[in-house]
């Protein structure tokens, strides 16, 4: 006869438990496994999202990615734990909770490690001064205006920081919040509008590719710890000696041991980066930027991402809802996210319309290419989770950056569409 599992969770008996049958309508349960419990999770998880997608077929303005991203916030402590506090305690009790957390970092760190590899620096050098201009407008304009946000946010109520937080790290944190591309989000919305591998598609990805150094480079200069300087600098020149070696090794190898090889230098950055101080996305993230895409088949790679998404990121989104917190008030929360929100998109706006002016695109060429670069969910969601890791925000924050990047995001595809139609010439402008 198969053995069972020991480990038991006391919260079922508890909350199941039944005095009087007639005057309490709910059902006596009997003691299930962690297991048990953790599958139960695993199948709303999945279950859930889908359903919402396909029955309301909210593809057009909320593709798959956002309605996991969407569901994982209702079934957190801010909507359903407010709602069925026992079943939220029963289905998502700590137990369950921490294995949901070790995918969900496994999952984010390829994921970001994919959006690493993917950089194209080389064509982003080959049109240096457009992708430059274009790059550092689209990234600095909206960072000034996040940062004024953050600033008026701190003057009205300081429990927006986080106790570990110190002021100029809220503000530049909160401001890069506001400038984030989320570049394989941004792959995904831009297959899905066919112009992926149009050039202004690729011209799209060399501005967002730029960009997204900036970010994780802001964001280890925001968590350096001088206390903990002596192991950064160690990781910092390790790192550029073992990439040297690693990249020698990479050459030699075939493809299939290469996909092997580099999960495991994917692991061993985090590890040290993590034991750093840098935290372990920063280490994933250069794990992949140190990479080429030419190693591998660009057709398994958008497979690899694209199966990363289907099963193993949903678990991340959850974990991201459970963090979701209405404390300071939901009218607040959702104040401080249409202020974000407001910041981020006539900032995103402004600065590729700058840009646009300098090298002389043509009329509504910028407007397709700031709205596009407005795409925000995940590299955004992985970016607060940081700083909230860390401390350097509160929750409340937290969830009123994950708003905005949500909102965001489901605004790309409705607006650009239109513009494409009307500007079809501008899809195939090489520069």
């Amino acid at each position: 006869m198969r053995a069972r599992p020991q480990v038991r969770t006391q919260a079922c008996c508890a909350v199941y438990k039944i005095n009087n049958s007639l005057k309490n309508p709910r059902q006596v349960m009997h003691a299930v496994t962690i297991t048990e419990i953790f599958l139960i999770a695993m199948l709303i998880i999945f279950t859930v999202p889908y359903l919402i997608w396909r029955l309301f077929r909210t593809d057009y303005w909320a593709p798959l990615v956002v309605v996991q991203i969407i569901t994982g916030i209702l079934l957190g402590p801010g909507v359903l734990g407010a709602a069925f506090p026992d079943y939220y305690q029963f289905v998502f009790n700590p137990q369950v909770i921490q294995a949901l957390n070790g995918i969900a970092w496994w999952a984010v760190m390829i994921f970001v490690w994919i959006a690493g590899i993917e950089l194209d620096l080389k064509k982003a050098w080959e049109y240096k001064r457009e992708s430059g201009i274009t790059a550092g407008l689209a990234l600095g304009t909206p960072l000034l205006f996040g940062c004024v946000a953050a600033a008026i946010l701190l003057s009205i109520s300081d429990g927006w920081m986080g106790p570990n937080g110190m002021t100029w790290q809220f503000i530049v944190g909160v401001g890069m919040a506001c400038a984030v591309t989320a570049l394989p989000i941004l792959i995904l919305l831009m297959e899905k509008m066919e112009i992926l591998r149009q050039p202004i598609g690729q011209r799209i990805l060399r501005y967002a590719s730029l960009d997204d150094i900036a970010i994780w480079g802001v964001l280890a200069l925001i968590l350096l710890d001088w206390e903990r300087i002596g192991r950064q600098g160690i990781f910092l020149l390790s790192f550029v000696v073992a990439s040297y070696l690693f990249r020698k090794l990479m050459l030699a190898l075939q493809e299939r041991d290469r996909w092997y090889i580099g999960f495991i230098w994917l692991a061993l950055c985090g590890l040290l980066a993590d034991w750093a101080g840098l935290h372990f996305m920063v280490g994933a993230f250069l794990a992949g930027a140190v990479m080429d895409a030419e190693w591998f088949n660009q057709e398994d790679m958008d497979k690899l991402r694209h199966f990363v998404l289907l099963i193993i990121m949903p678990v991340f989104f959850l974990s991201t809802g459970l963090r979701t917190n209405w404390e300071v008030g939901g009218i607040a929360v959702f104040a401080a996210a249409a202020v974000l929100l407001l910041a981020q998109a006539a900032g995103k706006l402004a600065g590729v319309h700058l840009a646009g002016r300098v090298l002389k695109w043509e009329k509504g060429e910028a407007s397709i290419i700031g709205w596009l670069l407005q795409t925000k969910a995940l590299i955004m969601i992985i970016f607060a989770n940081v700083l909230l890791d860390k401390q350097i925000i509160t929750s409340e924050t937290f969830t009123a950056l994950l708003i905005m990047a949500v909102v965001s995001t489901m605004m790309t595809v409705p607006i650009v569409t239109p513009k494409l139609k009307q500007l079809a010439a501008v899809v195939h402008r090489s520069k």
